[in-house]
Parts: structure tokens; sequence; C-alpha cells
């Protein structure tokens, strides 16, 4: 993985973000590949551009990943004590979606942009995923920008049931353990139905038995990332 930086603003002053970007083996002259953004949960918080590779990021690493899912793979670093958006667990009704997006998740949005502009990125092949402050993460960018991505596995994680007709144009994998102790499965639940009642494209895996750890079936099943990358705009 390389070690790039962005600086985005906040309270009128720059701040530097580093990240993390895997690239393919090898990208053939005049091809584009598609590009996964990763936002990782509250325990990969921090500063030192490392926490954040556990789970996907370091799966997708894996050799076996890369020759059958060639892509660059972004994986920004939230701030400790700061989140990819504001958001209250122990709502189980309402997430109102905030004007502007909190100033590390549009760190990770300038890292997409930087790496969109300097590589070889097919732009109908942009993927968002996350885990946990991530999913949470995840259905709050794919509101902000529901042209940006060609599809999104959000896990489990949550949002604003009322965004959910700025996101009927993005086929979305949920996943969610229905034995979840810390974040509600009611979340997900929610944003399902109230993509479905939008005219959405949603499937949804509710894992029977699976307590907070549901990315690591859902990531773990070929099947998952055949589908993710099997999406195009």
């Amino acid at each position: 993985f390389e070690e790039p930086t962005v600086r985005v603003t906040e309270e009128g002053k720059p701040v530097e973000f580093r990240y993390r970007l895997l690239k393919p083996l090898a990208v053939e002259p005049g091809h584009m590949v598609p590009l996964v953004l990763f936002l990782h949960g509250a325990g990969e918080r921090g500063a030192d551009n490392e926490l954040q590779l556990k789970y996907l990021p370091t799966w997708l690493a894996e050799e076996g990943n890369r020759r059958k899912h060639p892509s660059f793979v972004v994986v920004p670093q939230c701030r400790a004590g700061h989140h990819w958006v504001d958001f209250n667990r122990s709502d189980l009704t309402s997430m109102p979606h905030k004007a502007e997006p909190t100033v590390d998740l549009a760190a990770a949005v300038a890292a997409l942009d930087a790496v969109m502009q300097s590589e070889p990125v097919d732009p109908g092949r942009v993927y968002l995923t996350g885990i946990s402050m991530g999913g949470y993460g995840s259905w709050d960018l794919a509101a902000r920008m529901p042209e940006r991505f060609a599809a999104m596995i959000p896990i489990c994680g949550g949002g604003d049931a009322a965004t959910a007709p700025r996101l009927r144009s993005i086929p979305i994998l949920c996943f969610h353990g229905d034995a979840d102790q810390i974040v509600p499965v009611a979340h997900s639940r929610a944003m399902v139905a109230a993509v479905k009642a939008a005219g959405g494209a949603v499937e949804y895996r509710e894992l029977e038995g699976v307590k907070h750890d549901s990315w690591t079936p859902a990531y773990r099943d070929p099947a998952t990332l055949d589908w993710l990358f099997r999406q195009k705009r």
C-alpha cells in the first residue's frame, strides 16, 4: 500500500490526512480499472495510517483477489475521536442527514478525487463500502454523491431514511448480523425498507446468529466481491 496525503479545510485551516492506496498488479496501456473506497469502523480510527488496513483492504491485497479483481483500493483513516458521519446509535427511528459532511468524510472524498485524477480509474466502476461506523459513512456519502458510485456494500450501519430517494440509482448489497450487540439491526432494516419503498435496487442479507462482526462472513464470501465487481454505471 502506498501512503499519499490530501489536505482539506477545517475551521478555515488546512488539515493534512494520510491515506493508503493499493494499486493493481498491472494495468494494460489504454485500459481503466475499478476503484474501491473503503470506510473503516470506529476501532480503526487514529493517525498511524495502518489500523484501517484491517479486514477488507488486507483481503483485497491477497494475490488471489488482486488477480481476480484488479482494482485501486482507497483506504482513508478517520481521526481518533471523530466520525465519518455524526449519528446516534441509540435512536432507532431517525438519523437526520446533516447539510455538510464531516471533515473526515470530506478527506475521504478528497482521497478518492486525487486517485481518480492521477490513475486510470474507470469512472463507471467506482465502488463504496464500509463497516460499522464506516457503514454509516457509506450510507451518508452515497446519499450525498449518488452519481459517483456504481454500487455500495454497507455493513452493520445505518442512515437517514429520508435520503432513500437519492439512492435509487445505486445497486446496494447490505449486511447486518441479527444478533449485533453494538449497532442495532433496526438501522439497516430501516434503510433497506426505505430504499425499496423509493424504488431502489437493494438486496439485504441478515446473518442469523451473527453479532457485530458481520463483515467477515460478508466479505469472505467470494460471491460478495463477485457481485460488487460486476456492477457498472
